[in-house]
């Protein structure tokens, strides 16, 4: 099979069309536990006045309107244990507390919607289906960091959602929710929408404000950061767009019922998106802690009844984990992190029985070779070294040396990039090997597959 042809095999089924019967099935079910992002919604009340009737825009009001501080803001988003939705799960509140609010001069609010990474469709649906509640979001997060401006930088494949966000943004000018003066009050922001062009790069923060900047997608050098040196050069802060989406529910309710919801070091649902060998493939919200064995049950359990083989529990860039692990592990950042793998945007790829483990990984493989900038040398040459080396082991011409060599040169791109996708491209691959070793051996020695053909 061609490479291309690995990508669109791999992807295929696991985000379907956003404007699909099917894609709406994948969130509008009672499937959810405890849902604050998604409860109430079913496809056509995205439009303001739905919204409002759902309790949209008190949390805002609430602020601006009963004397709350900016430090009052942060301190209740701190205390509710947020922490951010689109991988690397820092604490919101801490994230906000950065922006030197009260400096003079221009600073920017951006929103990462660049949802690019195969197995992860979690943010589209929150854009299409409830896009209010993302610019509520925002607000609140500009009036506490003492933001006037902010953008929402919408993945390049999924222009349908750009025009749905552009009309939600119509109608909250038009309600006074955005724009001066807003509810009355001394706060101004302005909210625009801005279209990727469908580089995965471009979800790295810093390539972000690049394309933002209408410059090459490429990462900066950190330090400074984003806090100091962001978008034009002024303090930006930049969140997940389902981060911004858990803002309102906290000061509706208030910071201890979040944290109540969620557990110690984590507070509030997360929205995962389930794809694979599963019956019931979809976005699911649902308490952090949540044993994987009981979101497995809520999404139908293995399809056809076959045995669960792997998992990996946090979008694609996320270590692989064996079933044994996986089922005795709970859906919240630290258990991740204990068991070895990370929870990261929380799109969850279920592998049965029936998986190749080398087939699996050479797709993976192929996606970060393509998706990889080309600035830092570890990153474009070490993807091309991983990918190359392990289509020679699927297609029966791996040497037994093959193993120790992937592994070392994973070894030698992680740490050495100026971004995150070096270690992103080579986490998967060390931990397929850890796991499935002798799998891969298998493929190596006998130049098949250990995986019988008739499943």
């Amino acid at each position: 099979m061609s490479a291309p042809g690995l990508l669109q095999q791999f992807s295929q089924g696991l985000t379907p069309n956003p404007g699909t019967e099917l894609s709406k099935s994948m969130i509008f079910h009672d499937r959810h536990i405890n849902p604050q992002i998604v409860a109430g919604l079913d496809g056509a009340n995205w439009g303001l006045e739905d919204y409002v009737k759902r309790g949209g825009y008190e949390a805002l009001r609430k602020i601006l309107t009963t004397g709350m501080t900016p430090d009052d803001v942060i301190a209740e988003v701190k205390a509710s244990s947020l922490r951010g939705r689109g991988g690397a799960g820092f604490p919101t509140g801490l994230k906000w507390s950065f922006m030197p609010r009260t400096l003079p001069g221009q600073k920017y609010l951006v929103c990462n919607s660049d949802e690019g990474e195969p197995g992860t469709f979690k943010d589209r649906d929150i854009l299409r289906f409830n896009p209010h509640i993302v610019i509520e979001g925002m607000a609140i997060a500009a009036y506490a960091m003492g933001i006037t401006v902010g953008y929402n930088y919408i993945h390049g494949e999924i222009f349908e959602i750009y025009e749905r966000f552009e009309e939600a943004l119509e109608q909250a000018r038009a309600a006074g929710f955005l724009g001066d003066k807003i509810l009355g009050s001394e706060f101004s922001f302005q909210l625009h929408a801005f279209h990727g062009y469908g580089a995965y790069i471009c979800g790295e923060e810093t390539a972000l404000l690049e394309s933002l900047e209408g410059k090459k997608g490429q990462p900066r050098f950190k330090p400074p950061f984003p806090a100091s040196f962001g978008l034009y050069g002024k303090p930006t802060t930049i969140n997940n767009t389902e981060t911004f989406a858990a803002v309102p529910w906290i000061f509706r309710h208030s910071a201890q019922e979040y944290l109540d919801i969620g557990v110690a070091n984590a507070g509030g649902t997360k929205l995962f998106s389930i794809s694979g060998d599963v019956e019931l493939p979809g976005n699911y919200e649902i308490p952090l802690g949540t044993p994987f064995s009981k979101l497995l049950e809520l999404a139908g359990g293995m399809r056809g009844g076959r045995k669960l083989k792997a998992v990996i529990p946090g979008g694609s860039s996320a270590p692989v984990l064996p079933a044994e692990i996986m089922m005795q592990t709970n859906m919240d950042y630290d258990s991740i992190a204990k068991a070895g793998s990370m929870l990261g945007s929380g799109a969850v790829i279920v592998m049965d029985e029936t998986r190749c483990m080398v087939k699996s990984l050479l797709r993976l493989s192929y996606f970060y070779f393509e998706e990889s900038c080309g600035q830092c040398t570890p990153c474009r040459e070490g993807t091309g070294w991983l990918y190359r080396m392990l289509a020679r082991i699927e297609n029966g011409q791996g040497r037994p040396e093959d193993l120790d060599v992937l592994d070392s040169v994973a070894h030698n791109i992680m740490g050495r990039t100026i971004c995150a996708l070096g270690d992103a491209a080579a986490m998967p691959v060390r931990s397929f090997i850890k796991h499935f070793r002798d799998e891969f051996a298998h493929h190596i020695e006998h130049k098949s597959c250990v995986v019988p053909k008739y499943l």
